[in-house]
């Protein structure tokens, strides 16, 4: 794979480690924490720590309350951000610049969700904890001093996937309202059944080995059954009518690519607004390289951009 890695990404490659997962090594897993270039901290938002109504019966949810320091007398919209991590890996902490650089350039209030993780806890958990995180931040909107009707929803990878599924879920339940979606090089396909699913085996990435492995801990008892909800694989979705307005991107070297260029082909199809770009010689996760790599940087400012047009910003 590497002769087809983009030049600026291959030194980054060649320092991942070349691990699979499994559960027993988890634990040493999570507290290694987040890998990437390091980016620069924005220091005019506010973070807040909070805990919201979780899903019935179920414990109260973490978030991270991003705020600009400067009060604006109009509302600002919002964005609620769900990381990534195969939903099975990740903390809110580990997307801090991001959400800091999105709360300041695009002059919005964040919040970013500490949904629980699988195999412990698999779906409908951390859907439901993201619908939770939903619901509370349209209900106190004003509160924020944030349009209820201007929420936009992101997140990359696993992420990108409980951010299909929960505007699925939201259209299905009548609400919250969301006015866009940005799943960003989504895990939305179960089955492992494209070309690129079959092609990305390189452990330094999400691999094959690593994707089964997620979704098996992600779905617990559902894993391998052919009626797996739309709500836990997107994939699955047979109507996509009525869903918000969509921006995604995703490498050439990602095993997600050909499932993220189906599901944008499906969403074009059934009338929502699409726009999806495809990077050449970029493997999974390669955005967060923005210290390292031009295409990353450009990865970056496009999806910005896209957002605070989407935003009205």
């Amino acid at each position: 794979m590497d002769s087809r890695v983009d030049p600026e990404l291959r030194g980054m490659l060649a320092m991942m480690p070349r691990e699979e997962f499994s559960r027993e090594g988890l634990a040493e897993i999570r507290a290694m924490g987040a890998f990437g270039a390091p980016a620069p901290v924005k220091d005019d938002v506010t973070v807040s720590e909070l805990f919201v109504p979780g899903p019935e019966g179920a414990p109260e949810v973490r978030v991270l309350l991003y705020e600009p320091k400067v009060k604006s007398g109009d509302k600002r919209p919002g964005v609620l951000y769900i990381h990534g991590g195969g939903y099975i890996l990740g903390t809110p902490e580990m997307l801090d610049p991001g959400c800091r650089k999105i709360a300041s350039e695009i002059d919005c209030v964040v919040v970013s969700v500490d949904y629980r993780l699988a195999p412990e806890h698999p779906y409908p958990a951390p859907l439901e904890d993201c619908y939770a995180a939903l619901q509370w931040f349209s209900k106190h909107a004003g509160e924020l001093g944030v349009e209820p009707d201007n929420i936009a929803v992101v997140g990359a990878s696993a992420g990108g996937g409980l951010t299909a599924g929960l505007c699925l879920l939201a259209r299905d339940r009548g609400g919250p309202a969301i006015a866009f979606q940005a799943p960003l090089c989504p895990m939305l396909d179960d089955r492992n059944i494209t070309p690129s699913s079959h092609e990305i085996t390189d452990p330094r990435t999400w691999s094959r080995t690593k994707n089964f492995f997620g979704w098996e801990s992600y779905l617990g008892p559902l894993y391998g059954k052919d009626d797996i909800p739309y709500y836990a694989a997107a994939a699955r979705a047979g109507d996509l009518r009525g869903l918000p307005p969509a921006y995604t991107y995703v490498g050439e070297l990602d095993l997600f690519r050909d499932e993220t260029i189906d599901y944008c082909a499906r969403l074009l199809q059934a009338g929502v607004p699409t726009e999806l770009h495809v990077y050449p010689g970029c493997f999974h996760a390669f955005e967060m390289f923005t210290m390292a790599a031009e295409i990353s940087r450009r990865a970056e400012a496009e999806y910005m951009k896209v957002l605070k047009k989407a935003l009205g910003r």
